[in-house]
Parts: C-alpha cells; structure tokens; sequence
C-alpha cells in the first residue's frame, strides 16, 4: 500500500511539474478537450469556428513545447520565457486570423496544419541536441520510450475506465454513450500527453539533479535493444531483399509499377531511419553492419522509386502526394548519403532537414500546393489547346475528341474542383461545377476508365415509389457471374394455395434466365436479363445513378402468368479475363392468373 501511495504521489507530481513546464501546450490541451467533449455533446458537426479553434489548439500544443525546450536550451531566451510564451501566442492568434476568413477547414489547410506541426515536432527534438548539448540519439531514445509508456498507460487506463462504465452502466443504471467520448478524450488528449511530457527531462539544466534524471532516462531498454537488434533489423534487412528482387524484375521486364511502389519505399525509408537513430546508441554485430549497410542501400531503392514517380509525373503531372512522395525521396537520398559519411553522433542532422523541408513544402510559390494546381492546370489547358477547344484564352465546344482527353480531362476537373482551384482557371466560368456544367462548356460530358462498353453501372432512384399492382409475391435477389451451382438462387413460394418454384440459371457470363415453375417443373413464364441489359448500356456510356424505376423495369407474360423484373442496380465489367462479367441486384414479382 506504501507503495502506491508513493507511486501516485510520483505520478501526481510529474504531472503538475509538466504543467508548470510547459503552461501553453496544457492550456491548448484543455481547450482541444473541452471543444471535442462539447462536439461530442452536439451528435451533429460542429460548427466552422468550433473547428477552427481546434486546429488552432492543436498547433498552439507542439508551439509551446518547441518554445519550452527553446527556453531550456538558450540561457538568453530562458531569461526571455514570458517574451518567448508571448511569441507563441501571437503566433497562434496568426494562425487563427489566417483560418478565419476561410469558408471551410478546406484540405489545403489540413495539410498545411499537419506539416506545421511535424515541423514542431522536428524543432523540439533537435533543439535540446544543438552545439552537441545533449545527445540527439538520446534525447530520441527519451522521446521513444516516453511515448510507449504514454500510449500503454493510457491504453490500459481507457480499457479500464471502459468497463467500469460498462459494469455501471449494466448493473446499477443506464450510463448516457457520449460518457465513453469525454472519457477517452480526457484519457488521451489530456493524460496521455501530459504524462507523455512529464517523462521528458530537463536536457540542458546545469542543475546536478536534473543532469542525473536525464542520464537515467537516457538509459537504453535491454527490451528495446533485443527488439531493435534481433527483430526489427532483421525484418528490414528481409524486406530490403523483397525490393530488391522485385526492382531486378522491374530491370529484366521493363516495366515500372503504376503507383504501389511509392508507399512501400517510404514506409521503408521512414522506418528504416527510425530505426538507424534509434540503434546508434547499441553496440553489437548486427546494428553495426546495419550501420553500415542500411544507409548505402537506401540511396539506389529511394533513386529507382523516384524513377517510377517521374514516369507518372510526365504522364499525369503534379499532385500534392506525388510532390511529398518526391519531396521525402530527396530527404531520404540526402540522409543516405551524410549518415554514410557521418558518425552516429552528427544524427541530428536528419531531424534538421526534415523540419526544414516540411516548412519548404508549405511556403509558396513551392509549395506543394502552389505546385500542383499549376502543374494541373497547364496539364489541363495543353490538352485543350492541341483539341482546339481552348484557343486565345476563350471555350469553343467540341463534342468529338478522343476519349482519353475526355477521360483526362474529367480527371482534372474533378481535382480541380475538390480542392476549390477551379476558379483559379480564368478561362472558365466562376460558377462551373465539372458534373453540371462539361457539357456545355466544353461540349462533352464527364468521362471515367469505367465508361468502357466493358465497364457499365446503373442504380435505381431509391427515392421514387413504383407500382406492383396485379403482382401476388416479390422476391428479392442477387445474381453474379462467379456463383457456382450450389449458389445458384431458387425460391419455392405459394399462392393461393399453388405451389411455385422461381428458379435463376446462368447461360453465360452476362446472361441469366430466370423462369417460374409449377409443382412439376414446367415452365410458366421466363426470360432472359441479357437483352434488357444491352439497351440500357447502349444508351450512353458512363454510370448512371438515381434512374427512374420504369426505365430499369421490365414485363413478361405468358397465357396469363406475369413476371416483373426490376434492377436496383447493375454492374458490367472487365474481370481480366475474355468475358465481361455481370453483378445483378434485382427484384423479380410475379403474378398468377
């Protein structure tokens, strides 16, 4: 008992000197909760402002925590702290005069928002390590080992809290749901990040005890080494001879990935320097030529990655993933090529050239942003000039041009327009929308991959009524071209007292037939799917949605027996192989005489 006394009383005054430390980041740490309990509160979305605010918070957190480790590091800015607080605040009062006037959190400001505040990120771990003050490896091993703790602590207090409430909820009295939100956001807003900084020591004190605390928590795990050294170097090094194998192939086949590629070198590249900071301060044969090899290996695998980004870059152009994927592949080159000529002691240096290039990505006129809406315009207006349609900054419609101009053409619309730059198109109408307005503009409609006369879907307006008048039962059904025989669908059913039988029996890929039977299997009505299903796909080729129910209604009758068939929608498609194949979803009445 002695000594959970003694370790709350250790936990409890962590917790208050991280406040103490670092006032701004748990003043915005209270605000963000206090506005997510009162979203929570609401069961609708917040309001602009609302969410406005919590963007705010959210950078004004990391700003405090550069700005503390700032104070710490530089004796002449610590004498300054209330200068320094008074800088970041205007800072954030910037960023939220900035926000104000925009119309909506748009994805611009998303991404902007979440670079800032890696940038941060970068600052407060590099800070406490400039002129060598500390070790940079350590202070990333305190980082790392804060964090853990921080996310199990607050794993195993939210899975206890939760079934506390739960056990109240079921045993005692009813417990209101949102009472599961406020608890999460206070566990994991509020004490997990509060408890994340009070394992953070004081790198740069002079003060004797401090210095002791930070060399304890600069202590490497034998977990941690064993992890790191047996198991995770070992599956990077497995995964370096997967890229490796797959990139002869590309060399032996000439042919370059079509977008996979990317990710995968990034997460690799991304873990692989983790993991490089993170061993720097183990001795053993394994992290030593994992030292040694991993950053020389990097450079090729990122180089051949960045070949295939280049290759979708002349075909399509800029996008702002495309720009990062670029963007990270420099950053990992460079690191490749200082961390195999530099000691582990100068690993600082990738923190510093990350933040760097993060805030380079966010300021114009080479942002990613900036970038990528030019470069797709110009994409945009050089297709329409070589058709004709474009000509001295004026439309001139033209409904024959190639399909792929129609194809590319939607495709950047459509871009355009869900990141709000089409009225950066002076040429256009300040009112166009790509879905509405194509075809009078520039004189087709929007086109898809999918438009082929191999791709084809329609769906019926769910929200008109239809009529099922003279019809005695209604049997709803799916149909695909992969259903084996024992899938196959079939319905006994009666009326009046008859016996019947509605049997589904695929002819083809495409076609079925489907027949309603009496009690001895013959044949009362049936038809096939296949021809009404090619007078709806000739009817133009692209996706129709919300059609009127008797335009995907069909009758059979035969000698006084009725069947109706009614598509709630249809799929055509290329399946890679010689057939197209065929999904169904329909709803099949039939009516005795």
């Amino acid at each position: 008992m002695k000594r959970l006394i003694e370790a709350m009383v250790r936990l409890m005054q962590g917790l208050s000197g991280a406040v103490s430390r670092f006032p701004l980041t748990v003043a915005c740490l209270i605000g963000a909760a206090s506005l997510i309990c009162y979203m929570i509160s609401l069961h609708h979305e917040p309001g602009l402002m609302i969410q406005k605010l919590m963007f705010t918070f959210l950078l004004g957190s990391f700003l405090g925590i550069a700005a503390q480790f700032a104070c710490e590091r530089f004796a002449r800015l610590g004498k300054l702290r209330r200068a320094v607080y008074i800088l970041a605040l205007l800072l954030m009062a910037g960023y939220y005069l900035i926000l104000a006037p925009a119309p909506d959190i748009s994805f611009e400001v998303r991404i902007r928002t979440v670079v800032a505040v890696f940038a941060m990120l970068c600052v407060f771990v590099w800070v406490p390590s400039y002129r060598e003050k500390f070790d940079f490896n350590k202070i990333a091993l305190i980082h790392f080992k804060a964090a853990f703790i921080s996310v199990l602590y607050s794993g195993v207090l939210s899975a206890g809290c939760a079934s506390i409430i739960a056990a109240v909820d079921i045993l005692l009295f009813n417990v209101d749901n949102d009472t599961y939100g406020y608890m999460m956001t206070i566990i994991w807003i509020l004490f997990a990040t509060i408890y994340y900084l009070s394992l953070l020591p004081r790198f740069n004190s002079d003060n004797e005890t401090d210095r002791e605390l930070a060399e304890h928590a600069g202590q490497y795990p034998k977990f941690l080494e064993i992890l790191i050294s047996y198991i995770a170097i070992p599956l990077v090094a497995v995964y370096t001879l997967v890229l490796a194998a797959y990139f002869i192939k590309i060399l032996v086949t000439m042919h370059w990935p079509s977008g996979q590629l990317g990710i995968m070198v990034l997460a690799y590249s991304a873990a692989g320097l983790t993991i490089f900071i993170l061993s720097s301060l183990i001795e053993n044969r394994f992290v030593h030529w994992y030292r040694v090899i991993f950053p020389k290996v990097l450079i090729p695998v990122v180089i051949m990655q960045l070949i295939a980004v280049v290759i979708r870059l002349n075909a399509y152009g800029v996008t702002e993933s495309r720009y990062y994927v670029v963007l990270f592949g420099a950053f990992s080159i460079i690191c490749g090529l200082l961390l195999s000529f530099r000691p582990v002691s100068k690993n600082g240096i990738i923190a510093v050239l990350a933040g760097c290039i993060a805030i380079i990505s966010v300021i114009p006129p080479v942002d990613a942003f900036t970038v990528s809406r030019v470069s797709q315009i110009n994409r945009l207006e050089h297709m329409l000039l070589s058709e004709g349609i474009l000509r001295d900054g004026k439309i001139y419609p033209q409904a024959d041009v190639p399909k792929n101009v129609k194809i590319e053409s939607t495709s950047i619309l459509n871009y355009l327009e869900s990141r709000k730059y089409i009225k950066s198109i002076e040429w256009l109408p300040d009112d166009f929308k790509p879905h509405e307005d194509m075809k009078n503009t520039l004189g087709f409609e929007p086109y898809y991959p999918w438009n082929e006369a191999d791709n084809f879907h329609a769906g019926i307006d769910m929200q008109k009524p239809f009529s099922i008048k003279d019809y005695d039962v209604a049997l709803n059904t799916f149909l695909n071209s992969s259903m084996d025989k024992a899938g196959q669908p079939s319905y006994d059913f009666e009326v009046d007292g008859v016996k019947y039988q509605l049997d589904f029996k695929p002819v083809s890929s495409q076609e079925w037939y489907v027949t309603v039977k009496n009690a001895e299997g013959a044949e009362l009505v049936g038809t096939g799917l296949s021809e009404f299903i090619k007078s709806l796909t000739t009817d133009g080729n692209r996706p129709k949605e919300a059609i009127a129910p008797e335009k995907m209604t069909f009758d059979v009758e035969k000698n006084g027996y009725k069947l109706r068939i009614i598509f709630q929608n249809f799929s055509i498609y290329d399946a890679g192989g010689a057939d197209r194949n065929a999904e169904y979803n329909l709803l099949v009445l039939f009516g005795a005489p």
